[in-house]
Formats: structure tokens, C-alpha cells, sequence
């Protein structure tokens, strides 16, 4: 008989808000098809991954790399006998709480926020989630189901210590998230999926864009092996299906050691329910020593060659800028707040609180919307210009 390591939906802890679930769909189902319709969720069609939108139709953005994180996490769940719908919910939630412009966006939002409690995009996803998305009649947030809330919030492991974000500390004090276990196989699954599929596609994100070159990554092993192999294979073969066969080598590679060491550590630690993974010591999900070795090359390749590359450097300087100086342009001129957001910002008392209504407005913003009201704003040619 085969063991499920399942988070098994039918003895799911519920929801914040008691409701009656469907005939038709799981509980997870109905995590993952209200993440799918959620604004926050349409909108990483417009921020950062690496390259800001506009550069290229063909560049990854948060929405199609959460599509592709999605997609791993599904085929690896599968194999392992997990909830495969759980799993994909939890990898198109993952990023959910980035602000515009990557990494970039956040290092200047949790400057400006530094003495008002930070900028966290994992705390922020679980402020999104659970209030911010506001589309049913009887509640805020979108009531997503105990174990996807704990997935996103603990999918790295647990969360104890100093440095806890309020707002994660604040939700658990009224639905306790169970901080301090590490979360079910599905969202270690989903953390992998992320890291397999943002160092593949930014390989060949890297290559479109000119900053990186295949000798750049040849002293890695599984990328040697797997140009030579396709070279053997196919020696005329055209450039861009030539990288695409390389990328597939690589992803399968990836995923199949996952499975495996994966099965392995299960069977070393006995695990025999999703509980046991829970109360496990370390994470279960993982790679072998030997892959992560060269996952780690990789990642420290690309953050050489391309996160660090002074086109890409120019872009984040600028995308810091433009969110910096954003914010302290509404929080010196409140009556500049849109009125959707007005609302909210009047309801606080103290400057804390209001700057963190401000710090939710240009978070949720795609870099094309930044890119516009920094310009409405600063721009003296662009008089004509709304504010939205």
C-alpha cells in the first residue's frame, strides 16, 4: 500500500471564518481558484522578476514565474503521493506580497518603513491574504484554509526567534499559524520548486538579455553535461533550441534529485503522516549535497553575472528611487492619497499605522502604475496627468 505524506484536506484546521465548503471542489481547490482570481494575484503580471516588464514581451515577470514554480510543484507532489492542489496554491501565492521592481522594491520599502516595523514580502503576502484582498461580502481577506496560510508563511521553515514581522506575530495571536513546526511537505516542495524554476528561467533570461554567456556556466557540471550531451545529439541544432534543450536537461535533473532525496529522507526519519513532518527536526524536502552544491554555483553565478550586472544595478537604483521618493511624497501630502486608499488612511491615528496604509498602497502597485504616479508626481512636463 502505497504511504501518503499527504496534508490530507478532510482533516483540515479549517477557516478563519466558518463556512460551508463545496460538494464539488476541496478545500484546497478553493484555496488555489481564490488566489488565481485575486487582483493582487493579476497583478504580478507587472512586476519584476529580474528585468522590468517593458524590456521585453519574453522576460519572466512574478506571475509567469509563479506559473512555472506552479507547474514544478505540481509534478514533483505528484510523484511523492502529496496534495497537488495544495502545492499549486501555495507556489502561485509565493510571491504574492512582492512589491514593484524585485528585490530592489523591497530593500527601498523596508528602508523607509525602518522605523515603523519594516517591509517583509512574506509577512506582507499574509497581510494581502488575509485582509487587504477584500472581494466577498462577510469578511476581509480571502479565508484561505489553515495549512495554505501556514505553506506561505513557513514554507523556509519555522518562524521563531527575534525579528518576527508584527503583522505575522499580530495574525497568529488570533488564528494561531503554529509558528514554531516547520509546515507540511507540500509548501518544502513548493520552496524547492521556486529555486528550481528562477534558476533556470534566469539562465535563459540572462542569455536574451546579453549578460550572460554559456562559459560563464560551464565549470558547473550539470551544465556542461547537459550542453555536451544536446551537442552530441544534436550538433547543428539552432541557438534558442539548443538553451531549451540544455534548460530541460537541467530541470529534470533538478526535480528528479528533489524526488529522490526526498523518498529518502522520509524513509531515514520514518515519517509515516503528514504530522510526523510537522514535528520533524529539519526540513524533509531537499536537495542532495551533491546538486546543491551546484545549485548554490549557480545561484552565485547568476547574482555575478546578472543580478548584479550594471544594467540591471541602473534599474534597481532607479526603482528605489521611484519608491522612495513615492512614499515620502504621500506621507507628506496625505490629501495626494487616492481616495480608494483615503479611506483606510483616515481611519489611523497615529503615524505609524498611517505609514503602513501608504507602505500596503505602493507595495500592491505593478512597476508600470509606480513608473506613472512617480512621473504624475515629479515630472513637470506631465501636468496633465491624474493621479489614479
Amino acid at each position: 500500500m502505497l504511504v501518503s505524506y499527504a496534508c490530507d484536506y478532510r482533516e483540515s484546521k479549517g477557516r478563519y471564518y466558518d463556512e460551508l465548503e463545496s460538494e464539488n471542489r476541496t478545500p484546497f481547490q478553493r484555496d488555489r481558484d481564490r488566489i488565481i482570481h485575486s487582483q493582487s494575484f493579476r497583478r504580478l503580471e507587472y512586476k519584476t522578476q529580474v528585468f522590468v516588464n517593458y524590456e521585453s514581451d519574453h522576460f519572466r515577470t512574478r506571475l509567469t514565474h509563479s506559473l512555472e514554480v506552479a507547474q514544478i510543484s505540481r509534478a514533483i507532489s505528484k510523484k511523492l503521493n502529496l496534495d497537488q492542489d495544495l502545492s499549486e496554491a501555495l507556489s502561485l501565492a509565493h510571491d504574492i506580497g512582492h512589491p514593484p521592481f524585485g528585490h530592489a522594491g523591497e530593500e527601498a520599502l523596508n528602508h523607509v518603513m525602518k522605523k515603523y516595523n519594516g517591509f517583509d514580502h512574506n509577512a506582507q503576502a499574509l497581510k494581502i491574504l488575509t485582509k487587504l484582498e477584500d472581494p466577498y461580502a462577510e469578511y476581509d481577506g480571502l479565508n484561505l484554509t489553515f495549512e495554505t496560510l501556514e505553506g506561505i508563511i513557513k514554507h523556509n521553515g519555522p518562524i521563531k526567534g527575534l525579528g518576527v514581522p508584527k503583522i505575522i506575530l499580530d495574525y497568529n495571536k488570533k488564528h494561531d499559524l503554529d509558528l514554531k513546526r516547520y509546515s507540511c511537505l507540500e509548501a518544502q516542495i513548493a520552496a524547492l520548486s521556486d529555486d528550481i524554476a528562477y534558476n533556470n528561467h534566469d539562465i535563459d533570461d540572462g542569455m536574451r538579455a546579453g549578460l550572460l554567456k554559456e562559459e560563464d556556466l560551464l565549470h558547473i557540471d550539470l551544465v556542461a553535461k547537459a550542453f555536451a550531451h544536446i551537442d552530441k545529439k544534436y550538433p547543428d541544432l539552432a541557438r534558442h533550441k539548443r538553451l531549451h534543450e540544455v534548460r530541460r536537461i537541467i530541470y529534470s535533473a533538478m526535480v528528479d534529485d528533489v524526488i529522490s532525496e526526498t523518498q529518502k529522507a522520509l524513509q531515514e526519519l520514518n515519517i509515516q503522516t503528514s504530522e510526523d513532518i510537522r514535528n520533524a527536526k529539519e526540513m524533509i524536502a531537499r536537495f542532495s549535497a551533491k546538486i546543491l552544491d551546484q545549485v548554490l554555483e549557480l545561484k552565485r553565478v547568476l547574482r555575478e553575472k546578472v543580478y548584479t550586472h550594471p544594467r540591471v544595478s541602473i534599474m534597481n537604483k532607479k526603482a528605489y528611487k521611484i519608491i522612495s521618493e513615492l512614499f515620502g511624497f504621500y506621507l507628506d501630502n496625505p490629501d495626494c492619497i487616492p481616495s480608494s486608499i483615503a479611506e483606510r488612511y483616515k481611519r489611523k491615528s497615529n503615524k505609524k499605522d498611517q505609514a503602513r496604509v501608504i507602505c500596503d498602497y505602493i507595495a500592491g502597485m505593478t512597476d508600470r502604475f509606480a513608473i506613472q504616479q512617480h512621473q504624475a508626481v515629479f515630472d513637470l512636463y506631465s501636468l496633465n496627468q491624474s493621479f489614479k
